[in-house]
């Protein structure tokens, strides 16, 4: 994976009701310049406003996949990351609207990795990479049960035909 430097001045907007995920947004990713909004309002607005390089919405609280349909109209890369939205129907809503992941809060430590793996994706040409659902499938699979892919056999399939990464696709992110 690629140091840090693919950070380095990044705008990124992040969107979250709890002031406390905001300000661990902002520490983690200190290397980026990072604006935050706590209502989906005050986000709708800086989203047509402003210029992003990645959003992180919360899907809880701020309306996070009416603000996904924002970002991903305007092309902005969007992460989801939630704790109380986390469940199997909003994660197949998520990457349906067009998230570029789904993240735990549980894993809001490792946002910057995800981050990377985003811009790295986008610089080698790469639109759909499902680096992300590879490292969280286990998570995924605690946490959901055994068989939750079961309802959305259908999705999963094409997901795993269209997100999976080659070979090819790998060695050209890293």
């Amino acid at each position: 994976m690629a140091s840090k430097d693919i950070l380095k001045g990044k705008k990124i907007l992040a969107v979250d009701d709890e002031e406390d995920i905001l300000d661990t947004l902002v520490e983690i990713l200190d290397e980026c310049n990072v604006e935050t909004a706590t209502s989906f309002e005050s986000a709708k607005e800086l989203l047509k406003t402003g210029s992003y390089d990645a959003v992180i919405l919360d899907i809880m609280g701020v309306q996070g996949f009416d603000l996904l349909e924002i970002a991903t109209r305007r092309k902005i890369p969007a992460l989801m990351l939630t704790a109380h939205g986390l469940n199997p129907d909003n994660l197949v809503g998520s990457i349906r609207i067009g998230a570029k992941s789904y993240i735990p809060k549980d894993k809001i430590n490792e946002i910057g990795l995800f981050l990377k793996e985003v811009f790295l994706a986008k610089e080698k040409g790469i639109e759909k990479s499902g680096a992300w659902f590879a490292r969280l499938s286990s998570f995924f699979d605690n946490r959901f049960g055994h068989g939750w892919k079961n309802k959305d056999k259908k999705f999963w399939s094409e997901f795993d035909k269209t997100y999976k990464v080659s070979k090819e696709e790998l060695e050209r992110i890293l």
